[in-house]
């Protein structure tokens, strides 16, 4: 493991794209993290989803304005010339813990207050949401597939000379590694910092390609921490559903059973939440707060689809702010053709699953996922390809390796054919994060 280098003065600490939270993120995957990052790391793939949805709807109103301020990175996209329906899309979402914008920027006070998250000087470049997108040709059922953060896998071109780890890190690893050889270059800081980021982009989609069994990514959308809350506040009330009653200091959440309206603030303690000290048998995991994610991304749907939602003018305002500031895409994404696929995800056409882990364990000093790759490859040719896949392998419930503790939680294997288990009340109960989980309704979840 490279151990984190000095700043450089061509890349002074607290200017946009400075080297010093570039490498703090590099100690941060070490897993030398402050007790403060530990508590608020904040997943944002509902406003992943969200952004995403919101920019097909809105596109064709505002597509040139839209355009013009969105970073675009000009990579590789892994399996490019891998045969293919015209009409079919592989969209990797990720989110990232960073506290910045996609310029290097320090977002607003008000932000940081909202997020309860720290402020500039914390977090750092993980994908900490990974999320696959399947979009098939032919109208049919999209497929979203959630990709825990913590699953150990090797890490593509072995960034800062680590082959494997967490698959979150190949971002900030890779970022480092590029950082560092521009700063030597001495390339202007602006530049240096983009084309890292273009660099840390091209890692971790290859990072994931390979970890699901060489599968086709065809465009990918990246959000920053920040996108969020600016999504939910532009869209508030977000209408959730909570089986239990739960609370938890850390991340805000005061919840009571039953359906409820959020705010954005309320929305950002939904969604971060992974425990809950006052009822420990609730044994929340970081696969639970992964449901959430997808639980609140099918309910924000849900009212995007209603028209009055893209009808008020401030709120296509808001959005495509929040897309500017917080958005990035690859060269190739065109808006125009993504506005129909998203509405047709905003329906409801769309099923998520959570990639199984077969327990958990320590490498490298890490607490990490430990994954059948196998059974992972075989899982998500099925979802892929539902009609020509094979069975998925069986994965041995609770193993882990001789280096790390039992599972605090049953890690379950899908079957061949994962469906929902039947559950009561009128949407559903979605306690098992393992469970496929529809869209089209306000799912109840943990």
């Amino acid at each position: 493991m490279t151990p984190p280098r000095q700043p450089d003065p061509a890349f002074p600490a607290g200017e946009p794209g400075a080297a010093e939270p570039v490498r703090r993120n590099v100690a941060h995957a070490q897993g030398r993290r402050s007790s403060l990052s530990k508590r608020v790391l904040l997943s944002v793939a509902g406003a992943v989803a969200a952004v995403a949805v919101a920019v097909g709807a809105f596109a064709a109103y505002s597509y040139v304005d839209l355009s013009n301020g969105l970073h675009r990175s000009n990579i590789t996209l892994p399996g490019a010339g891998k045969k293919k329906d015209v009409a079919e899309s592989n969209i990797l979402v990720m989110g990232l813990d960073s506290r910045l914008d996609e310029n290097g920027n320090a977002l607003p006070t008000d932000v940081y207050n909202a997020l309860h998250a720290g402020n500039q000087g914390d977090g750092g470049y993980n994908a900490n949401v990974l999320m696959l997108i399947h979009i098939p040709a032919g109208g049919k059922k999209a497929v979203g597939i959630s990709i825990p953060r913590d699953d150990y896998a090797p890490l593509s071109g072995s960034p800062d000379g680590v082959s494997s780890s967490k698959i979150k890190e190949a971002y900030g690893l890779a970022l480092d590694q590029k950082l560092t050889e521009l700063m030597k270059s001495r390339v202007a800081q602006s530049d240096a910092y983009q084309q890292a980021r273009t660099f840390a982009r091209q890692t971790e989609l290859k990072t994931v390609s390979d970890f699901l069994g060489g599968v086709r990514i065809d465009h990918f959308i990246e959000v920053t921490m920040a996108a969020f809350y600016q999504v939910a506040q532009a869209v508030q009330p977000i209408t959730v559903c909570i089986a239990e009653d739960t609370k938890d200091p850390y991340s805000g959440a005061d919840f009571t059973a039953g359906v409820q309206q959020l705010t954005a603030s309320q929305a950002v303690s939904f969604v971060r939440q992974r425990r809950d000290e006052n009822n420990p048998s609730l044994n929340f995991t970081d696969l639970d707060r992964e449901r959430r994610q997808q639980a609140f991304i099918v309910s924000l749907a849900t009212k995007l689809k209603k028209a009055d939602t893209f009808a008020n003018p401030a709120t296509l305002e808001s959005l495509i702010s929040a897309a500017k500031q917080n958005i990035a895409l690859d060269s190739g994404f065109d808006l125009l053709s993504f506005a129909s696929e998203a509405q047709h995800l905003a329906g409801g056409n769309i099923t998520f699953t959570t990639l199984p882990i077969t327990g958990y364990g320590v490498k490298d000093g890490k607490d990490v996922n430990l994954v059948d790759p196998d059974q992972i490859h075989a899982l998500v040719q099925q979802l892929l390809n539902p009609a020509t896949a094979t069975a998925t392998p069986t994965a041995t419930p609770g193993a882990t390796s001789p280096a790390g503790p039992p599972p605090t939680q049953t890690a379950h294997a899908p079957s061949a054919s994962p469906t929902a288990s039947p559950a009561p009340g009128p949407n559903g109960t979605y306690t098992d994060p393992t469970a496929p989980l529809p869209s089209g309704g306000v799912p109840c979840v943990k």
